[in-house]
């Protein structure tokens, strides 16, 4: 039987959930970028699916390994969970830029991974990062493609990174998108 597929959130993590800081392997330097949390807790509220998709080539570069970021990743939820929000998923790409994998963004691997988890709609979804290659990516999944300027969004909005929309953060991303989703009431 097949599952009736819902829109979901698709976030970066690094420079759009937190701050970022690179190749980020110690759990101390997790801090929630402002706002984050509160955003999250509405999209909670919405029962809109919220997910990590995040490059994390560190590990293919030999920089850290899977615990450390496993331990990095458990630091976040703390964070979101002592705020009341929580994350649908977390799903990282360990490879270097130059392996040719499926999963590293822009690649939809992630996002695939995903929507067959959770059962989403990546047409109706959307991806929020400070990227190209998170505009890329939904692009790829045909998702609406949101820009936030922190990390390096405003660098990419230089450099012309066609999103759907630019925000100055992703509270705002997310206000928008619950009242896309027509779940304005949900908002703090």
């Amino acid at each position: 039987m097949k599952r009736d597929l819902r829109p979901g959130i698709l976030l970066d993590r690094d420079g759009t959930l937190i701050e970022d800081r690179d190749y980020l392997s110690d759990p101390a330097g997790v801090r929630l970028l402002p706002g984050a949390a509160q955003a999250v807790v509405a999209a909670n509220r919405a029962a809109v699916p919220v997910v990590v998709v995040s490059n994390q080539s560190g590990i293919g570069r030999g920089y850290f390994t899977e615990a450390d970021l496993a331990a990095v990743n458990a630091r976040l939820v703390a964070l979101l969970a002592a705020a009341g929000a929580r994350l649908d998923g977390l799903y990282h790409c360990p490879h270097a830029p130059g392996d040719g994998c499926r999963c590293r963004k822009p690649a939809p691997g992630l996002a695939e991974q995903a929507a067959g988890d959770l059962g989403l709609d990546l047409g109706r979804s959307f991806v929020i990062g400070d990227k190209q290659a998170d505009v890329a990516l939904g692009r790829a999944i045909g998702a609406t493609a949101l820009l936030v300027r922190t990390g390096y969004g405003q660098e990419a909005e230089a450099k012309g990174a066609a999103a759907d929309r630019v925000f100055a953060d992703l509270a705002t991303a997310l206000a928008w998108v619950l009242e896309r989703l027509g779940v304005v009431d949900n908002l703090p």
